[in-house]
């Protein structure tokens, strides 16, 4: 019996990447999984190869889009063809630790409470092991810490599946790009839905310092008109108006700014919660 589906959304990413992505959710140290991938219509001759790779383990389902029609649309694909209850997203240009998958299972599985749970995330440069900062999070996020920061490493998610076909799975319209987790994560708590992080570092990330600097100016218009939707479905407003501004301006601060910010932040969380 397959006990998770882990899904994996891939767009022009490089083989020696994603390998390290698939070896770690093969590697888990439970077997009873599937990696359900999704080619979201890539150009750079990585379908192929991961033909190849999908060859080696009939664990591995692989679907591939017609064009690129986003994350969204690929992750929707993968959880439609999932097996399990538990749904588990992995990015690809990132990697788990082996025991990732097992202690999320046993958290939502002795606390009925959650309907989804994350873990602690470390970043990592080109290199795996060498790792540069700490994802900072807090352990039980409530509605009000989705205005500072999305309170989850979304990447790092394990979810029941049900709760994510209530509110039927990710967004697909143009509003949400680049913003799809924070709405995801903010409709399933306007219903009711909770979720967790677990204190241990068992996600890596791969570290990008300039890809917010990166975005365009529009996909920082359209996370604003989402957070705005999302806050006042919340009940945060109208304090949430100037959280919902903040991606407009943040372009303007220094990354190393930004972080000491939400260092801050959790650390007086973590001090609350103590």
């Amino acid at each position: 019996m397959i006990k998770v589906s882990v899904i994996m959304a891939v767009y022009n990413t490089n083989r020696e990447i994603i390998e390290l992505a698939i070896d770690s959710i093969l590697n888990q140290s439970i077997k009873e999984l599937e990696l359900i991938i999704c080619d979201d219509g890539s150009s750079d001759g990585i379908y192929e190869s991961l033909e190849e790779i999908s060859n080696k383990d009939d664990r591995i389902v692989l679907l591939r889009n017609p064009r690129n029609m986003g994350a969204s649309a690929a992750r929707n694909r993968c959880i439609a063809k999932a097996k399990a209850e538990f749904i588990a997203i992995m990015d690809a240009d990132d990697y788990s630790d082996e025991k990732r998958l097992e202690k999320q299972i046993e958290f939502l599985e002795n606390n009925s409470e959650f309907t989804f749970v994350g873990v602690s995330g470390q970043y990592f440069s080109d290199l795996k092991g060498i790792n540069e900062e700490k994802y900072y999070f807090c352990e039980y996020p409530q509605k009000e810490d989705f205005l500072f920061t999305l309170p989850f490493v979304h990447a790092s998610l394990l979810f029941r599946k049900k709760a994510l076909m209530d509110v039927k799975c990710y967004k697909e319209e143009s509003i949400v790009t680049r913003s799809e987790d924070y709405d995801l994560m903010m409709r399933l708590y306007a219903k009711g839905y909770y979720g967790a992080n677990l204190k241990e570092v068992l996600y890596f990330i791969r570290l990008d310092k300039s890809s917010y600097k990166r975005r365009k100016y529009r996909y920082r218009l359209l996370e604003s008109v989402v957070k705005y939707k999302g806050f006042r479905s919340l009940g945060l407003m109208p304090r949430g108006i100037i959280y919902a501004l903040k991606p407009l301006i943040v372009g303007l601060i220094p990354i190393r700014v930004l972080n000491m910010l939400r260092r801050k932040y959790y650390d007086s969380k973590r001090q609350g919660e103590i």
